[in-house]
C-alpha cells in the first residue's frame, strides 16, 4: 500500500472515529479492510486498533441485513443474564445465605456475615460457576445489603441467636400466611416534656431557630413521656400508647389491649390467636412474672391464645417496631421541642411513609406504679404453655376459656 494511501486511511480514521458508535466503527473498518483486499484487515487493524476477529465480524455483518434505526447489536445478541444460563443460581444462592442472614429475620432488607468470595467458592463447587462480583450484584438485586458495623450487641451473644431467629421468622411466615395478627412491640425511649432541645433540623426562616432550654438536666418533677408502639405487620400500621407514669409490665400490656379493642378485633374479627414479637428486656421481658399475668387478663378478655417470641439477648435494634415505626416517628419530630403531650400525640399521629404507614396516638394518663409482686399463687392462674425450643423466650398463653 502506498504511503499516500496509508496517510488517507489514517486521515479518514482520526476524522470520523470519535463521532462513531460501537457498531460504526467496526463496519467502518470492514469497509475499508474490504476495499483494500489482501493483507487490508492486518493494516486496518494497526492504523484503528481494533482487532482483526472484530474487524472480520464486520466483513461478514456487511453482508447482512441492516439493524433497525438505534440499535448496535441485533436482538439476543451478547452475553445472556446468568439467571438465565443457570435460572437456579438464585435460589440456590438465597438457600445458602438464608440461614445466615442477621438482624431482624422478619425484613425485607437483609445483611449476611458471610463473603461474596465465600459463597462464590461454595456456589461454583455444588456446579453453579460464578464469580464474586456476581454473587454480589444478585445479592443487591435480592434486597441484601453490605453495612458497617453498628451498636446492637448490648451483652454477650447467646449461642441461640441465630436459632430463635429462625424460629422467629418461621412462626411470622406461618402466621401471616394464615391471616393471624402479628404485631412488634417495644417501648421507645422516655422523653422529656417541656422547652427542651430535640436532635435534628426542621424548615424554618432563615436565622430564626426555635428557642430552646440551655440545660436539659431535669429534676424529677419534670414529666416524662412513655412511647409504647405496636406495628401490625401485615397491614403496616402503627398504634402508640403514650404513658405518662411508668414504664411497667401492666402499661405494656395495657397498650397491647388498647390496640387490640381500637384496631385488632376490627381488623382480624375471626382471629383465635396473636402472635407478639417483643424484646427479651424492658417492660415486655421475658422474665416479668407481671407481664405474663397482664397477658393471662388479655387472653381472657379477648378469648385469644397469645404467643410470645422474644428477641434474644443483645438483639433489641432488630426488633421490627424499631425499624418500621419508630424510626418514622423520630424522623417526623425532628427539630421540633415536645413541650406538651399533645404536641407529641399530634406528632405521632400525623407521621406516614410512602410505603403508606399509618400510625394512631393516644394519650394514657394512668397510673402504674413500679414493684407490683406477683404472688406464686397469682402467677400460677396462668395458663402458660412453654415452647419446646428455648420455652424461655417462646410461649403461650392460652384463655381459661380454650382448651
Amino acid at each position: 500500500m502506498a504511503e499516500r494511501d496509508l496517510k488517507a486511511l489514517r486521515e479518514r480514521v482520526n476524522r470520523l472515529w470519535p463521532h462513531l458508535d460501537e457498531r460504526a466503527r467496526r463496519l467502518f473498518a470492514a469497509g475499508e479492510a474490504r476495499a483494500l483486499g489482501h493483507g487490508g484487515v492486518t493494516l486496518v487493524s494497526r492504523v484503528c486498533g481494533l482487532s482483526r476477529p472484530t474487524i472480520t465480524k464486520g466483513i461478514r455483518e456487511l453482508e447482512e441485513a441492516p439493524l433497525p434505526a438505534g440499535r448496535v447489536r441485533r436482538p439476543g445478541a451478547g452475553r445472556p443474564q446468568i439467571e438465565v444460563s443457570d435460572p437456579e443460581l438464585v435460589e440456590e444462592l438465597d438457600a445458602l445465605v438464608e440461614p445466615l442472614s442477621r438482624g431482624d429475620p422478619e425484613s425485607p432488607l437483609r445483611w449476611t456475615s458471610k463473603s461474596t468470595r465465600a459463597l462464590a467458592d461454595e456456589l461454583t463447587a455444588s456446579g453453579h460457576p460464578v464469580s464474586h462480583a456476581t454473587v454480589g450484584e444478585l445479592l443487591r438485586t435480592m434486597d441484601y445489603s453490605l453495612q458497617g458495623t453498628r451498636k446492637t450487641v448490648e451483652g454477650k451473644q447467646h449461642p441461640d441467636r441465630d436459632a430463635q431467629f429462625r424460629f422467629i421468622n418461621e412462626e411470622v411466615r406461618k402466621a401471616l400466611r394464615a391471616k393471624r395478627p402479628v404485631i412488634s412491640v417495644d417501648t421507645k425511649k422516655k422523653e422529656l416534656i417541656g422547652n427542651y432541645e430535640n436532635k435534628g433540623r426542621k424548615w424554618r426562616r432563615a436565622k430564626s431557630p426555635d428557642p430552646v432550654d440551655v440545660h436539659d438536666f431535669p429534676t424529677p418533677d419534670v414529666p416524662r413521656a412513655f412511647p409504647y408502639g405496636i406495628y401490625d405487620l401485615a397491614h403496616n400500621t402503627g398504634f402508640v400508647n403514650i404513658g405518662t407514669d411508668h414504664d411497667t409490665g401492666a402499661f405494656a400490656v395495657a397498650s397491647i389491649r388498647g390496640w387490640w379493642r381500637a384496631e385488632g378485633r376490627h381488623l382480624y374479627p375471626k382471629a383465635r390467636s396473636l402472635l407478639i414479637t417483643a424484646d427479651g428486656g424492658g417492660s415486655n421481658g421475658y422474665r416479668l412474672r407481671i407481664w405474663k399475668l397482664k397477658l393471662q387478663e388479655l387472653a381472657d378478655g379477648a378469648d385469644l391464645t397469645v404467643r410470645v417470641c422474644h428477641f434474644p439477648p443483645g438483639t433489641s435494634t432488630w426488633n421490627k417496631v424499631e425499624h418500621r415505626l419508630f424510626s418514622f416517628i423520630s424522623t417526623n419530630w425532628r427539630g421540633e421541642p415536645l413541650r406538651d403531650y399533645e404536641t407529641i400525640v399530634q406528632l405521632i399521629a400525623k407521621t406516614t411513609t410512602v410505603s403508606g404507614l399509618k400510625v394512631a396516638c393516644r394519650l394514657d394518663r394512668r397510673r402504674y406504679p413500679v414493684g407490683q409482686r406477683v404472688t406464686d399463687e397469682e402467677f400460677a392462674t396462668v395458663r402458660l404453655y412453654p415452647h419446646r425450643f428455648h420455652g424461655d423466650w417462646n410461649y403461650d398463653i392460652r384463655p381459661h376459656g380454650q382448651t
